[in-house]
This record gives structure tokens, C-alpha cells and sequence, in this order.
């Protein structure tokens, strides 16, 4: 290695970690998905804990949900994740109102978080780990990892146990209390264990795809092989051209 090639790897380590961090940021919403993942729920146990009025706090906590989603529309940002809050809500509004147990509001969102972490961990134990079909459209490598990028689908196989594990110890913590405690009690404890790990999923996963090898974008494959035909089609022709062009003047001579 010369000293000109190690600014050059360093420079291209530097590019695949932004690329890896800008991915994770779109995948997974950014500030504002955070913001949106835990703002209806701090205003219901905020709500309930003051009045214990269970219709006023789901009420709250469903239109403020609204407001996020019309905030995205206003925007022209992408929907998803604030349209996702607004189902979870909503589930756990109906769940609540139903029932009349306050606690049944949060009860969709644990049922979630525990099926999705059984989702991560069987996936990857059946060789197709969650975190790749998640995260390989968004590198535009959609499923080559499987097959062709060996030391990629490990590291997803890594983020997707690191995910599963994750969730399942905050339902491991979350379920008890939802039987013992009272619904403040739970629903502070929820709110508190939204962000952190959640922030320290992503950034286990930002750890092994940053050592992981670069995706292969197939999309620029195919755009690759796509160009590649449409030049031999032309040549094809060109050449064509020419074979006939000589047989014309084979013809006038003769």
C-alpha cells in the first residue's frame, strides 16, 4: 500500500458508513419518526395520570396522531411511519374503549413489539433474516445478499438477532407489568423504554453493516445490462446496414 492509497480507503469507508447511516435514517424515520413513535402515548399516560379519564386520553392521544400524519401530507413527506402510529393508536383506542381497561391501550403495541421480535429472530434462524428484506430495497441491493454477498447477509443475520433480542427483553420487562402494575405506572415505564432501545438497535446495526461488505446495486446491474443490449441491438442493426448496403452494390455492379 502506497501512502496515496490509504486517504483513498479511508475515503471510501467514510462514503459506505454515510451511505449506512443516510439508509438506517430513511428506514427507521429519524428524529421525527421518534417523535411521532412516542408522542401519542406520553400524552395518554400524561392525561391519565392527571384525571384518570380514559375516553380523554385516547381521544388525545388518536388526534394528535392525526395531526402528525396531516403535518407529513402538508410536508409532502413520506407518510409511513406517522400513518403506522395512527393504526397502533387506533388499535389500542379500540382496545381500551372495549374493554374500559385503560391498560388495554398499550396492550396492541406490546402484542406488536413481541411478535415482532419473534419475526427477527425466526427469520434469521431460517436463513432469510428480517433486517435484510427490511433494509435491501432501501441500498437498492434488494435480495442479492442472500446469495451473492455472503459477509452482507451475516451482518444482517447479526442485526436482526441484535433487533429480536432487543425486543423480546422489552417484553420481557413489559408483560409483568402490565399484570402487576397500575395503567401510570405502565405506561411511564413504555414511554421510557421507546427511545433507548430503540437508538441502541440502530446503532448495533449500524455497527456490522458499517464492517459488513458494500451492497451490490442491482438496479444499476440492470440498468448496466439494459444499456449493454440496447448498444448490441445497435450494432446488430449497424452491422446489418452495412451487409446490405454491400449486397446493393454487389447488385449495381454486377
Amino acid at each position: 500500500m502506497t501512502s496515496l492509497d490509504k486517504p483513498t480507503e479511508d475515503t471510501q469507508a467514510d462514503d459506505a458508513r454515510a451511505v449506512t447511516e443516510a439508509a438506517l435514517f430513511e428506514a427507521f424515520g429519524g428524529v421525527r419518526g421518534m417523535v411521532e413513535t412516542v408522542l401519542p402515548g406520553l400524552l395518554f399516560v400524561t392525561i391519565f395520570t392527571i384525571n384518570k379519564d380514559l375516553h380523554l386520553s385516547a381521544i388525545a392521544a388518536l388526534v394528535v396522531s392525526l395531526l402528525l400524519v396531516v403535518v407529513r401530507l402538508v410536508m409532502r413527506d413520506t407518510v409511513k411511519h406517522a400513518f403506522s402510529g395512527v393504526f397502533g393508536v387506533a388499535f389500542g383506542v379500540v382496545f381500551a374503549m372495549m374493554t374500559g381497561n385503560a391498560k388495554n391501550f398499550y396492550l396492541p403495541g406490546m402484542l406488536y413489539t413481541l411478535g415482532l421480535g419473534l419475526a427477527y429472530v425466526i427469520t434469521t434462524l431460517a436463513g432469510v433474516p428480517l433486517m435484510g428484506l427490511i433494509l435491501g430495497p432501501v441500498f437498492k441491493e434488494n435480495l442479492s445478499w442472500r446469495t451473492r454477498n455472503p459477509g452482507r447477509k451475516k451482518a444482517y443475520a447479526k442485526a436482526s438477532y441484535a433487533w429480536g433480542g432487543i425486543l423480546l427483553a422489552k417484553c420481557a420487562i413489559l408483560f409483568p407489568l402490565y399484570w402487576w402494575a397500575d395503567t401510570a405506572q405502565l405506561g411511564w415505564v413504555l414511554v421510557a423504554l421507546k427511545i433507548p432501545p430503540f437508538l441502541l438497535a440502530v446503532w448495533l446495526t449500524w455497527v456490522f453493516l458499517a464492517k459488513a461488505p458494500a451492497p451490490i446495486d442491482v438496479f444499476a446491474e440492470m440498468e448496466a445490462e439494459e444499456k449493454a443490449e440496447e448498444e448490441r441491438k445497435a450494432a446488430q442493426a449497424a452491422e446489418r446496414g452495412d451487409t446490405e448496403a454491400a449486397a446493393g452494390r454487389h447488385r449495381r455492379e454486377a
